[in-house]
C-alpha cells in the first residue's frame, strides 16, 4: 500500500504509542485497507504540527508511503471536528478502539466496518445517559461481530430454523444462537424473542441491556480466547463513578 504522493486516505487512530525518540507508533484504521501500523516520524517533537492531530477520535485524511508491515506517514490532516470525549463516553470510546485492535486482522479492508465505527463514535458523543451510551456499544458490537464473519443469530431458532415467537423465551449460546429456554442451560443469556427481535433492527430497551450486554460479551469472549480487555475495567470505573448509587 504505497500511494503516490498526495493520495490521501480516510483513516481514524485507534492507539497511539511513543516510537524511539521523537517518533509515534501508531494503530490506524483505514477504510480502505483496514488495521494499519504506521510510524509518524517526530511526531511526538516540540515543533511538530501533527501531535495534536494524531490522537484516537479525530476523522483523517492520511498519506503513507511503504509496503512492510509498517507503513510512514507523509502528511495528515483532520477531516473533520474531533469527538470530545469524556468520563464514560471515553471508556465507551476506548473500548472500541481495543476490541478493533485486538479483532480485526491487520491489512484486511472492512469498509462497512469503517462505517460502523463512526456511526458509533457519533452515538457515543451525543448519548445523554448510561443506557444511550450502552446501546450504541452493543450495536456496535452486533455489527463488528457481523464484519467479521461472526454474525449473530436473532430472529431464528438456531436448532429448528423457525422464526422466534416474540412472547417465547430463548436460551442464547454464544457459539450456537437462540433454542428454546429449558433447564441445563448453564453459562447462557435468557432473554425473551422480543428482545432478540428488537436487537436485530437495532432497539433495545432499557429492561433489555443487561441481558444483551451477556449475549454479545459471551461472544466476543470466544473470539477473545481469554485475552483481557483493560478498557472493560476503564468502562465499569467510569459507569460507577456517573451512576454512584448503582
Amino acid at each position: 500500500m504505497s500511494n503516490p504522493p498526495g493520495t490521501l486516505a480516510v483513516a481514524w487512530v485507534l492507539h497511539a504509542r511513543a516510537y524511539r525518540e521523537t517518533s509515534l507508533l501508531l494503530d490506524c484504521l483505514l477504510r480502505a485497507h483496514g488495521r494499519v501500523s504506521v510510524v509518524a516520524r517526530g511526531a511526538r517533537s516540540a515543533r511538530s504540527r501533527q501531535r495534536a492531530l494524531l490522537q484516537p477520535f479525530v476523522p483523517l485524511l492520511i498519506d503513507l508511503h511503504g509496503r512492510g508491515e509498517v507503513r510512514t506517514l507523509r502528511t495528515a490532516e483532520a477531516a473533520g471536528a474531533a469527538y470530545l470525549l469524556q468520563g464514560e463516553a471515553l471508556a465507551c470510546g476506548f473500548y472500541l478502539n481495543e476490541l478493533l485492535t485486538r479483532l480485526l486482522p491487520a491489512h484486511e479492508a472492512h469498509e462497512a466496518l469503517f462505517d460502523v465505527y463512526g456511526r458509533a463514535l457519533e452515538g457515543i458523543a451525543v448519548a445523554g445517559s448510561s443506557a444511550d451510551l450502552a446501546r450504541s456499544l452493543r450495536l456496535f458490537e452486533r455489527d463488528m461481530l457481523g464484519e467479521l464473519g461472526y454474525a449473530l443469530v436473532l430472529d431464528r431458532d438456531a436448532v429448528t430454523g423457525r422464526l422466534l415467537q416474540a412472547d417465547a423465551q430463548y436460551c442464547y449460546r454464544a457459539d450456537f444462537g437462540p433454542v428454546p429456554d429449558g433447564a441445563g442451560q448453564v453459562g447462557a443469556s435468557h432473554l425473551p424473542g422480543r428482545a432478540l427481535l428488537d436487537f436485530a433492527r437495532g432497539e433495545i430497551a432499557d429492561a433489555d441491556l443487561a441481558a444483551v450486554r451477556a449475549l454479545t460479551r459471551a461472544a466476543i469472549d470466544i473470539l477473545l480466547d481469554g485475552r483481557p480487555l483493560a478498557s472493560r475495567a476503564l468502562l465499569r470505573g467510569a459507569h460507577m463513578a456517573r451512576s454512584p448509587t448503582r
